[in-house]
């Protein structure tokens, strides 16, 4: 059966080349400047509740705390602008740096150790590629399998055991700093990564082929995009960017364990929807993305300094992946609506926002009181 073209006024609006002009105003009520907002409404509690929030070194220290968690969200943000979602991104972390670690036990010289890490957590996102592009597997089933699957793997290689001893010159991955500044290297490795990774989503054909999809793939496959091979793509992409991201943790920890990321996935996905990225695919930018990572990051520190329990804040990162599903729509009604003229769906969806914003805000508060009493 010969595929049926898409009118090229119809594939011009699928693909967004011709986006209508954006007014002064529309351009501020962006959901990444809602993100900038909250970021520096952070910063100002944070800096009000402990004066070391603001130290140079402290927050050199955190910020290389969750470079991991950002080098795999940069392919998540392909996946699911697609409409899909990889679960198993965190398990094929902690199989890479298994792998790696069991070899270097073994007597291996590192680099090789790392670059056989590697090339297995590229060969678990091409499984995922492989499941869910050629076999058609829903993406949520296939991943929910492999998050098992990859982390039973780190089990088998290590055990019970924790593999130790990395020399010097690997530890610079995930401890050293750029030129002995204040800018650790995977800092500087993710700010790379993020500038290349925004650059193809945004300025390349392969980008517009990702919204595409997410926006209407059978449409987008009649029009002749090779959707299948795209998939492919970036499963395996995010595959390798999990075992890089494996090896760095397993540097700055200076050891490696088979638990090693355990529940990381969360933190990826609600970095990434958080941003702007819609669940459902089609809508999102790399910077929305990268300013949630942050913003992320700096509540988990100032969290951190008040020695707030690690479940409380597993609580309000719940809270903030509830926010990013419901906040990116309102924002998207807000701008949408012409003449500052809202309707009352528009109205009964931002007070409701506003209720859970405000909640967040109080259990906040209340998690901190023990300490701020107690000091």
């Amino acid at each position: 059966m010969k595929a049926q073209a898409i009118p090229e006024s119809k594939s011009t609006a699928l693909i967004g080349e011709h986006a209508p002009p954006r007014s002064f105003l529309a351009r501020f009520q962006r959901w990444e400047w809602m993100l900038v907002a909250l970021i520096l409404l952070d910063i100002l509690i944070n800096v009000r509740l402990s004066p070391f929030f603001l130290d140079a070194r402290n927050l050199s220290r955190t910020s290389s705390d969750f470079m991991e968690i950002g080098l795999m969200m940069l392919p998540m943000v392909f996946i699911i602008i697609t409409g899909n979602i990889d679960l198993s991104v965190a398990s094929n972390m902690g199989m890479s740096a298994s792998f790696m670690g069991l070899l270097h036990n073994q007597g291996v010289n590192i680099w090789v150790a790392a670059l056989a890490g590697l090339l297995l957590g590229t060969l678990g996102g091409f499984l995922n590629g492989y499941l869910v592009a050629r076999v058609k597997l829903p993406a949520l089933v296939v991943t929910l399998g492999t998050y098992a699957f990859y982390r039973g793997i780190a089990y088998g290689f290590l055990g019970d055991q924790a593999a130790r001893g990395y020399p010097k010159e690997f530890t610079y991955l995930g401890q050293g700093r750029v030129f002995d500044s204040l800018i650790p290297f995977s800092v500087a490795l993710f700010i790379v990564l993020a500038i290349l990774f925004g650059l193809v989503l945004h300025r390349t054909t392969f980008g517009r082929y990702l919204y595409a999809i997410g926006n209407n793939e059978n449409a987008t496959l009649y029009s002749g995009v090779p959707v299948a091979k795209i998939k492919f793509i970036i499963y395996t992409l995010s595959g390798f960017m999990a075992a890089l991201a494996g090896l760095i943790l397993a540097a700055r920890f200076g050891s490696t364990r088979p638990d090693i990321g355990t529940g990381l996935e969360l933190s990826v996905i609600t970095a990434v929807v958080l941003g702007g990225v819609d669940i459902n695919g089609g809508k999102g930018t790399m910077l929305g993305a990268v300013l949630s990572l942050f913003l992320i990051g700096l509540m988990r520190f100032g969290m951190g300094l008040l020695n707030i329990q690690g479940q409380v804040q597993g609580i309000v990162v719940g809270l903030l992946l509830i926010l990013s599903i419901l906040l990116p729509g309102v924002a998207q009604q807000i701008s949408s609506t012409r003449n500052m003229q809202w309707h009352g769906r528009s109205v009964l969806a931002a007070l409701g926002v506003l209720a859970v914003f405000i909640l967040f805000f109080l259990f906040f508060f209340w998690s901190r009181a023990p300490v701020i009493a107690g000091g």
